[in-house]
């Protein structure tokens, strides 16, 4: 048994799987979301990420509830599983709310230059734009749209917003953003080692020296997922584990682990926003929990 988490690769968590696969030796990770992970019909392949195509569902949700509504979308993305999988899910999502996409790109990862494509939304007046990419690239991305003055009502990222790191890279230019979690540290998550969610961040942040995101979180439920199992099963014999794994139902610091049918967990994403330096709890795909700083202002006004 095994656990790979924050890797930052999906494709090594593709390529690993397959090898968990064919020596039936059960892996729990949370560091790949792409859906081709988990459409393959494996058996011993488990995972704490939500699905890809759905990353950017909550923030459909709240596209549709805010005032004014955005007229134009655009999608970008990178040319990975991971992106490509968020893209392939978030089409039908955007024509389901009646949004139109003004812009549908796919772009090399790794990227360095978005003149090209930031020209692109200007000219097409596009109200909102989705990317979703890896954090350097969005570093670039919004390094450049300031200075090209490229001023949507909103900019939404699938990384970056929940990363202390990426905050500090970008300082004042991050307000506004706008990204996704599948976890904040809240005491409402109680589980058997930490106590809660918000312990847990408090024991990271003094022994790490930065706050965690939803990937540490994510890790410590593969973590935890794993020793319950062994612990259920009474054995290390990988298949009885597997079993376990696959009955697996309780709670975490990161929420309700109980694995569907293709190993995948699906746990809500909840739209945050980078709001006086620091990622808020904004929508939680139904409500707003809290008021969106939106339309953000232009650049030149900031």
């Amino acid at each position: 048994m095994h656990t790979l988490w924050r890797d930052g690769l999906p494709c090594a968590a593709l390529a690993d799987s397959a090898v968990s696969e064919k020596y039936r030796i059960p892996m729990v990770q949370g560091g790949g979301a792409s859906d081709q992970i988990f459409s393959r019909g494996f058996k011993y392949v488990f995972g704490t990420l939500a699905p890809a195509s759905n990353y950017f569902g909550s923030t459909i949700a709240m596209l549709k509830q805010l005032k004014p509504m955005p007229a134009q979308v655009a999608l970008l993305y990178a040319d990975d599983a991971f992106d490509v999988s968020v893209a392939k899910g978030t089409r039908p999502l955007l024509e389901q709310a009646g949004l139109k996409i003004a812009l549908d790109e796919r772009y090399s990862s790794n990227a360095s230059d978005f003149n090209t494509l930031l020209s692109q939304i200007k000219a097409k007046q596009v109200d909102a734009v989705l990317v979703a990419g890896h954090e350097t690239e969005i570093l670039n991305f919004l390094r450049q749209a300031k200075s090209l003055d490229v001023s949507p009502k909103l900019y939404s990222f699938t990384v970056g917003v929940p990363s202390e790191d990426f905050r500090k890279a970008l300082g004042a230019d991050a307000e506004y953003a706008f990204g996704m979690t599948a976890w904040l540290p809240s005491e409402d998550l109680k589980d058997d080692w930490f106590g809660d969610a918000a312990q847990f961040a408090k024991a990271w942040g003094a022994r790490y020296r930065y706050e965690p995101d939803y990937h540490a979180a994510s890790g410590a439920a593969d973590v935890e997922a794993i020793v319950k199992a062994i612990e259920k099963a009474g054995t290390l014999d990988p298949k009885a584990v597997r079993d376990a794994l696959a009955a697996s139902d309780f709670q975490s610091l990161y929420g309700h682990i109980a694995f569907a049918g293709n190993g995948q967990i699906d746990l809500d994403q909840t739209v945050i926003q980078v709001q006086g330096g620091k990622p808020v709890a904004v929508f939680d795909g139904r409500t707003f929990l809290r008021d969106a700083k939106y339309p953000m202002p232009d650049w030149s006004q900031r």
